[in-house]
């Protein structure tokens, strides 16, 4: 199917905050309860229309798990848009964002998009985390937030659009310089070496 931009975004945030969870809910629109955790990376791609343009993005879920950390930064380079996610009933999730954006801020690109996600806000009665702590903290990192639930869905959509229509801004706003190392790709421009290194990476993760 043609589409007029292809994004590259990562999903990023601490083992268990439902990462897999969201990737799923938004590509295929389906909840998996009990997920086991993602050993390297998992892939799903899905075309969305944002700001009225046909925009195809490359999700690549990552793990949370320290020992995978050196495999998820490899990730980082060459995305346009990153879902840094936190679990809303997990005091330690949310204090480990701050070493999250760190690696995000040494090893992407300046002109990544960032989306904040505070994800299980069904669960409001175990909530640990309120939702204006998640938005004082994007506010003062100049990232994007929303809180959603991979289980209902809610806000899942939301999220990932809002982060196109984002990107799409930065582009349209002139800032086109160097966008295939930026993770972007614009009609049948391609981004140098994405096919290849996809394919690499999709076999290297399975190992």
């Amino acid at each position: 199917m043609s589409y007029d931009y292809l994004f590259k975004y990562i999903v990023i945030g601490d083992a268990g905050v439902g990462k897999s969870c969201l990737l799923k809910q938004f590509t295929s629109k389906r909840f998996e309860q009990g997920h086991d955790p993602t050993m390297g990376a998992e892939f799903g791609t899905r075309i969305i229309r944002a700001d009225k343009k046909k925009t195809k993005l490359h999700v690549w879920g990552t793990a949370g798990q320290e020992k995978f950390r050196s495999i998820t930064q490899s990730f980082y380079r060459g995305a346009a848009g990153a879902v840094l996610v936190y679990d809303v009933t997990s005091r330690e999730s949310f204090a480990h964002l701050a070493s999250w954006l760190k690696d995000l801020k040494e090893l992407a690109n300046k002109n990544m998009t960032i989306m904040l996600i505070g994800n299980k806000s069904d669960l409001d009665g175990s909530r640990a985390v309120s939702t204006e702590e998640g938005s004082e903290f994007a506010q003062k990192h100049g990232l994007i937030f929303i809180e959603c639930s991979a289980r209902t869905a809610q806000n899942v959509e939301e999220a990932f659009v809002s982060t196109a229509i984002a990107i799409h801004k930065t582009v349209q706003g002139g800032d086109s310089e160097g966008l295939e190392d930026r993770g972007i790709r614009v009609r049948h421009r391609s981004i140098s070496g994405l096919g290849d290194w996809a394919a690499s990476q999709r076999g290297s993760c399975c190992n």
